[in-house]
């Protein structure tokens, strides 16, 4: 099985999910958008992971490639095959699948919680009924059509959605670990403004190692349940 993913800055890789496919047997590529945009042949992939980054997907004038990335979405998505959003990720998948992605009222920084939402249905990936996981974003989304919303906070109604059978966008980053906690926070620290959910750094850093083996966990969790469903 070959896995790929989209990585849009150095400071924003594959995280706890890379261990994740190496267990799981997994050969793992990539496109790098700030070095190159080729893309690989849709059909000889068997998993795609869209991660995240600072850049807007409306952003297509200042990133010509947003628009070539939401087109390789859309078609893997229409071929059927598991696709995996995380933040930036989430929003292009709903972007490219005819969603509107803007500017939400707040933004999320930091270690906040998130409430399940979806019914419990065998079909539907069903999240804690509230965890505490790691956020950094500024914009949101409308749910693309047919979607079924996962999860809300406090400060985004659309936390998580999932698509048909075999697609799923996460708003947060359950892939985060201690290194790229320390790594996005020292590319983005201009973002720490004191806000009602915005986190100083020494309060993101401080997570203890079992908050991060949890959301590590639950990321394997995803990540399986898109295995499962692609069996």
């Amino acid at each position: 099985m070959r896995a790929h993913y989209f990585q849009h800055v150095p400071f924003e890789g594959l995280g706890s999910i890379e261990s994740w496919l190496d267990s799981n047997g997994y050969e793992l590529t990539s496109t790098r958008f700030f070095e190159s945009a080729d893309l690989p042949d849709p059909k000889a992939i068997d998993l795609l992971v869209v991660m995240g980054g600072p850049m807007s997907v409306n952003d297509e004038d200042k990133f010509p490639w947003l628009a070539l990335e939401k087109q390789f979405v859309r078609e893997v998505i229409d071929s059927g095959k598991p696709v995996l959003g995380i933040c930036l990720g989430a929003q292009i998948i709903a972007n490219a699948m005819g969603a509107k992605v803007f500017q939400n009222h707040t933004k999320e920084i930091g270690w906040f919680p998130i409430h399940a939402v979806a019914p419990v249905d065998g079909s539907i990936y069903s999240f804690p009924p509230s965890e505490t996981v790691f956020h950094w974003h500024g914009e949101t989304f409308d749910l693309p059509p047919g979607a079924i919303r996962l999860a809300k906070s406090e400060g985004c109604e659309n936390q998580a959605f999932q698509l048909g059978m075999r697609v799923i966008g996460l708003q947060f980053h359950l892939e985060t670990t201690p290194k790229s906690a320390s790594e996005i926070v020292s590319n983005c620290r201009d973002e720490l403004v004191p806000a009602k959910y915005v986190q100083t750094e020494e309060e993101i850093l401080s997570a203890s190692p079992d908050r991060y083996k949890l959301i590590n966990d639950l990321m394997g969790s995803v990540l399986s349940f898109l295995q499962l469903k692609d069996g």
